[in-house]
């Protein structure tokens, strides 16, 4: 394996590359429940309205905080998240990923598969293994569905006023005032209410899985969260829409414990990371 990945790391993901490598010493039964995850979601109206509904979703967050340009960085990540994202139960989303202008400690999941990082959490984070313990986290929450389920998004259903599908072909400014509503309240759990505490924990997990079967290090996540907890204690600037860092943190810890996950060699690539992550 390490042959491998100093190949793939002179070549610099032209094809995705440590994603795809078969993780030797993790846990054989761990690994197996990585596609596991709920059952895969087929329903075509139903896909095309959380894939409307997010993008409208991912223009309100990027007109509250506008994209970072920086075309080497937004690759990067891009490159980092697509190969991730092959790891989940959404082969039909094309998930995309954008680095958010602010310094705010943060990272934002709209329904269909887009996905946002700010310049600040990349400024907090210290490997490729951790960027990638945050940026599958996020598409954890895009794979189960969480706002779409919240909301009862759906793309044909004349029994709920979610029905998407509706909504958007319709002309009426009853009709558009719903839609606008929804996303209001989608907004408002990202900037404001949060995930709810079981959806951030269920996408800790998930994110877990997704890292130590792409080969990383499988407390990535727990120490970037760790981290970010302290920086808060010590009043950086912080998203308040992601909170319970103790017990997510005590959650992730027991489950890498329960799997045999703990003291094994996994890659972390700070120097690929650093070499592609150049904040201004």
């Amino acid at each position: 394996m390490n042959r491998l990945f100093k190949l793939i790391s002179s070549i610099l993901f032209l094809t995705f590359p440590v994603f795809y490598m078969t993780v030797s010493h993790a846990s054989d039964d761990f690994r197996k429940r990585a596609p596991q995850v709920e059952e895969t979601f087929t329903e075509d109206d139903d896909i095309r309205a959380e894939i409307v509904f997010g993008r409208e979703l991912a223009a309100r967050i990027i007109g509250k905080y506008g994209i970072y340009k920086n075309n080497d960085i937004t690759q990067y990540v891009n490159m980092l998240g697509k190969g991730l994202s092959q790891y989940t139960n959404r082969p039909e989303l094309e998930f995309r990923f954008a680095v958010l202008d602010t310094d705010s400690i943060n990272a934002f999941a709209a329904p269909g598969g887009y996905i946002f990082i700010t310049k600040g959490a990349l400024k907090a984070i210290e490997d490729e293994a951790e960027l990638a313990g945050v940026l599958a986290h996020e598409i954890a929450h895009v794979s189960e569905r969480h706002i779409v389920k919240e909301l009862d998004i759906k793309g044909k259903d004349e029994s709920t006023v979610a029905n998407i599908g509706r909504i958007i072909g319709g002309n009426t400014e009853f009709l558009r005032g719903v839609f606008t509503q929804m996303v209001d309240e989608a907004a408002d759990i990202l900037f404001e209410k949060g995930f709810k505490k079981q959806d951030e924990i269920d996408a800790d997990r998930i994110a877990t899985l997704i890292i130590t079967t792409a080969g990383y290090d499988p407390s990535a996540l727990s120490r970037y969260l760790k981290k970010i907890s302290s920086d808060e204690k010590e009043g950086k600037t912080i998203g308040s829409t992601h909170p319970l860092f103790s017990e997510r943190i005590e959650k992730i810890d027991t489950l890498l414990v329960d799997n045999n996950l703990v003291g094994k060699k996994y890659e972390i690539v700070k120097e690929r990371f650093h070499e592609n992550v150049r904040l201004r």
